[in-house]
């Protein structure tokens, strides 16, 4: 049904990573290429990506596009700066991304997404207009109160760790970026409060997100393991 449906997408990597113990993650390199340019070039390289848009925070923004130049990025729209929240840079992507019926929201320090999680999720997105990878958690989850004692052990489940991509009807997330009020972390978490439902599909264990300098080297393990 997308495939005849303009879909944009925008990669969010506005982060000052200040767990990353001075390391740059989005110019780490992986594989001996950039995480920026893995991740730029799963969507490129997806038949269904129609245009995309990168968001880095502003002493990126150079070295960004430079690091892209000559590259090949013909679905690349442009390399913009971020806000101080995650959710000003999703906004400042939304506004520069060109006019599609679907977006793909994917943060940029998960460069181990795959082509087919694009895929899942735009189907996955077609029941309500949202949709949005995550896994089954596998460690008992428990409840804790400001003081850290158990208030309650959370049915595991029925618990799934969200991950990106998260895909939404372009008219859903511009309506809630326009209403939007606080702060969020999470882009499904402000389509909840539309009353929208939202759609979970299997993403991938190892589609982690680079946080500290350790999951830098998983990355790069799991990357070797994928054999590419």
């Amino acid at each position: 049904m997308f495939k005849s449906q303009k879909v944009g997408a925008i990669i969010v990597a506005a982060g000052r990573g200040e767990r990353m113990g001075g390391i740059d993650k989005i110019f780490a390199p992986l594989g001996g290429t950039s995480v920026l340019e893995r991740v730029a070039g799963v969507f490129e390289a997806s038949r269904y990506i129609d245009h995309f848009v990168i968001v880095l925070n502003p002493d990126n923004v150079a070295r960004g596009k430079h690091t892209l130049a000559d590259k090949n990025t013909s679905k690349l729209v442009k390399v913009i700066q971020g806000g101080l929240r995650r959710q000003d840079s999703v906004e400042a992507g939304l506004k520069t991304l060109p006019a599609c019926k679907w977006v793909v929201i994917h943060d940029g320090a998960r460069p181990l997404v795959g082509a087919e999680l694009i895929t899942s999720g735009l189907e996955a997105a077609q029941e309500t207009g949202a949709a949005v990878a995550a896994v089954p958690v596998t460690d008992t989850i428990k409840l804790a109160d400001d003081n850290g004692y158990v208030k309650e052990t959370l049915p595991r489940s029925r618990l799934w760790a969200v991950q990106t991509p998260q895909i939404f009807r372009f008219d859903i997330i511009k309506e809630v970026y326009s209403k939007a009020a606080g702060d969020f972390t999470d882009d499904a978490a402000l389509v909840e409060t539309l009353g929208i439902r939202v759609k979970l599909y299997m993403g991938a264990y190892d589609n982690i997100k680079l946080t500290t300098p350790a999951d830098l080297a998983l990355a790069e393990a799991l990357w070797q393991r994928r054999g590419c």
